[in-house]
């Protein structure tokens, strides 16, 4: 069993029903195996069980992406086929290793894996077995029955070769459910026996002690003992067209394709007992017990229909199937055989709903054009058409754009995974076309609204905003499609190449940041030419800002990571203090100073996020300072976290040390800035905007960042309210002056707190993280009688 999938299984049938169901299986044959045929077969056996170690390059339908260990076997050595699980082979693109009993290692490629139940082949090159002398190990689901004693051979637990015993107990087991949003197998009955199977064994021969599989270990119970076997009667199917085609072509493998119906319906078997309840007639049982094989139990009864599907609106839950075609369906086995042979074709059901019959014509769908064979990848997600596997979990129609792994693009804006995307950019999606089309006439940097819903939720369309990649992080929109010819997939430009171009500047002004669009390029340019024509002023102004961002950095004004919010409250004391508070933009900007301390005012406690204060009711302190505050939001890609970063996202406050006309820069501490590799979305205390921002500057050894706005994106009402803050390099504090922090909260209010200087040069020490990343070192910071740091 695959590692992925783990052993914990939900929706397991109760010990009451599992006993009953085992007195209704095949009478117990005489077991004549002796141990040395036992030692026979598994000398015969084991060489031809090989390890898999699979790769799931990317997150697609059910399976996540990752790495894992399982179990395959040999079933056709000419040709070279490898029989193991579907969840093993996987649906998604996979690169993949079998490594032979001798420890020969070769690589495999994925040739099928059925669209609903759990096995599938990989190929391999029979030439490259150099030094192993292997048989392939025939299949035999004829021989499974009751009370036959069997031995499951793989890699349980990743110990390589592992033996398991055990005894057939049950041939009529309901499928095992995994998982509620996930891989699970449906119309189709298990076996059952406690060999107690574990994490790596998925795709095992279950063997006789002739030397035959008789069924494919797929499943365990990790409260019990219990473990769930496939039956081989589809494989033995699938396994022979693969044969047939490819003796048609030995020189190269070529696309199978096997014949799949489907009525997008789940049937689940019930007994007679169950049926009668539903409404069964006792003329029909009478009739079906007679027409049925001896010891026949029960019926089939539609569990779920599929929204959208041939059956939808025909068929209900709870209805009784009693014939199709004419003919009296009571097993799985038999009903799958009929759809399969009547791909495209009409079908007659004849069903008992509530006592009554009915017949019904329905039309039998292709199963693979349900089956989702390529994906959309942008900005590091994948999606692609919702699965038939999916639409069943999920209670949705096949074809919706389905988010199977959200990225970068789509986790920043807040979009999970298993979303289903309904509109974006202000039009309806229902295909992944739709989507394509709509993406290919965005800009970089574009911000524009997203609707998605939730299987969760799936009544409540949730709404976002999705910033269009104005970096390169990721690579330009691709389509990939599955070719089982090759076993890779192959990729495509998904827009073509004069779409997602740069935009051409920043909308500015307060018409929205849903208009917003960056021009990355130019901005890039135009930051350099700027940084050049004011070389000496910021240099003047990294020189002063060491020991003035030190002091912010300890007394933690701007730090918050955390995306939950908290409630702070501030605390303001009537007392006089010989500190200096100055806020002045060079140049452009008349300065405004506080000089004496002793004009603060009077201000209670409020809370963090309540309604925005009066300006009548901030301090004096805060009046002042709050225009030279900006919150920051970044975000970091996953793909470059480098250096130590800890997290995808941060929060914090920073402070204008510049502002004019061309260029605007902020300074803030590396905790909430940590690599030039970020997305940064700035908010200002003085001006209701949010706009992006650029890395320009960070300091190898100290503790801060300088990030570079575009001021004419603020408009002119917002250039007008902003202002810079006056930096002091060399602050004349000595130890018990009062000085007064002030900080940002989240719903950007400006916030203070009177603090005393304990320390005014005091030597900084910071403890290691548990994983290695920045610290400041060899620093001197002042000290401060704080005890709770105000968190923004």
């Amino acid at each position: 069993m695959g590692e992925p999938l783990g052993s914990a299984l939900a929706g397991v049938d109760s010990p009451v029903k599992e006993d009953m169901c085992m007195e209704l299986d095949p009478p117990l044959r005489e077991n004549v195996a002796t141990a040395d045929d036992w030692r026979k077969a598994l000398n015969k056996v084991v060489p031809a069980v090989v390890v898999l170690r699979t790769t799931a390059c990317r997150a697609f339908d059910t399976e996540a992406a990752g790495a894992s260990y399982a179990t395959g076997f040999v079933v056709d050595k000419r040709r070279g086929i490898i029989l193991t699980n579907r969840h093993v082979v996987k649906p998604g693109p996979v690169v993949a290793e079998a490594m032979f009993v001798n420890r020969e290692e070769i690589p495999v490629y994925p040739i099928y894996r059925d669209p609903v139940h759990d096995f599938g082949f990989f190929r391999y090159d029979p030439s490259a077995i150099q030094f192993l002398n292997y048989d392939e190990i025939p299949l035999a689901p004829e021989a499974a029955c009751v009370g036959l004693e069997i031995r499951v051979v793989g890699n349980d637990s990743g110990e390589k070769v592992s033996i398991l015993a055990g005894t057939l107990a049950r041939l009529d087991r309901d499928a095992p459910h995994y998982k509620k949003d996930g891989y699970n197998d449906f119309n189709t009955f298990y076996m059952q026996a406690a060999s107690g199977t574990k994490g790596g064994s998925s795709g095992s021969p279950v063997i006789d002690w002739q030397g035959r599989a008789v069924a494919l270990n797929a499943g365990s119970k990790s409260s019990s003992a219990s473990a769930f076997f496939l039956p081989l009667e589809r494989v033995v199917r699938a396994l022979r067209f693969l044969q047939e085609r490819r003796d048609c072509n030995i020189h190269n493998w070529e696309a199978v394709s096997i014949p799949r119906g489907t009525l997008q319906v789940t049937f689940v078997h019930k007994g007679f007992d169950e049926t009668r309840r539903l409404g069964l007639q006792s003329a029909t049982e009478q009739m079906v017990r007679h027409a049925s094989p001896p010891g026949e139990t029960g019926l089939l009864v539609v569990d779920s229909v599929v929204p959208g599907g041939p059956a939808h609106l025909r068929l209900e839950p709870g209805d009784v199937l009693v014939r199709v075609n004419g003919e009296v369906i009571t097993q799985f086995l038999k009903l799958e055989t009929l759809l399969d042979d009547s791909v495209d074709k009409n079908i007659e059901l004849l069903i008992e709903r509530g006592g009554i019959s009915m017949t019904v014509n329905l039309v039998v769908q292709d199963l693979h054009s349900i089956t989702p064979d390529y994906f959309l990848e942008v900005s590091g997600a994948v999606i692609h058409p919702l699965s038939y596997q999916q639409a069943r979990n999920f209670r949705f129609p096949c074809g919706l754009v389905y988010v199977a792994e959200p990225g970068y693009m789509l986790f920043r804006a807040g979009v999970p995974r298993h979303a289903i995307i309904k509109k974006f950019a202000g039009e309806e999606i229902s295909r992944l076309e739709d989507l394509i089309s709509v993406l290919s006439k965005l800009s970089r940097g574009a911000r524009v609204p997203i609707e998605y819903i939730s299987y969760t939720d799936r009544h409540r369309r949730k709404s976002v905003l999705v910033t269009i990649d104005r970096h390169e992080w990721y690579a330009p929109p691709q389509i990939y499609t599955r070719n089982d010819s090759s076993g890779l997939w192959s990729a495509k430009p998904a827009i073509l190449s004069e779409a997602l171009m740069p935009s051409s500047g920043i909308n500015g002004g307060v018409q929205g940041v849903a208009s917003q669009t960056v021009s990355i390029c130019g901005e890039l340019v135009h930051m350099e030419h700027m940084h050049q024509r004011n070389n000496q002023e910021l240099t003047d102004g990294v020189t002063s800002m060491e020991t003035a961002c030190e002091h912010a950095s300890a007394e933690s004004i701007s730090r918050g990571e955390s995306d939950n919010g908290r409630k702070k409250r501030r605390v303001e004391e009537n007392t006089s203090a010989d500190g200096v508070v100055a806020d002045c933009s060079p140049h452009e900007s008349g300065d405004v100073r506080l000089e004496d301390s002793s004009t603060m005012e009077n201000a209670g406690s409020r809370d963090y996020f309540g309604a925005p204060a009066a300006t009548t009711n901030a301090s004096f302190a805060e009046s002042v300072i709050e225009p030279t505050l900006v919150m920051f939001e970044v975000h970091v890609p996953p793909s470059c976290m480098i250096d130590g970063v800890h997290s995808q996202h941060f929060f914090g406050t920073g402070v204008i040390i510049y502002h004019s006309q061309s260029m605007g820069l902020v300074v803030v501490d590396k905790n909430t800035v940590a690599i030039s590799a970020s997305d940064v979305m700035l908010s200002f205390a003085a001006f209701p905007i949010e706009i992006p921002g650029e890395v320009v500057f960070l300091h190898p050894v100290h503790n801060f960042a300088l990030i570079a706005y575009d001021p004419s994106a603020l408009g002119v009402a917002g250039a007008s309210v902003v202002r810079a803050a006056e930096l002091l390099p060399e602050p004349a504090l000595r130890r018990g002056d009062s000085v007064y922090l002030v900080g940002l909260s989240r719903s950007l209010q400006a916030t203070s707190r009177k603090s005393i200087v304990t320390n005014p040069c005091a030597a900084l020490n910071i403890s290691s993280a548990d994983c290695p990343r920045y610290r400041a070192m060899n620093m001197e910071v002042i000290e401060l009688d704080t005890v709770h740091f105000l968190v923004c």
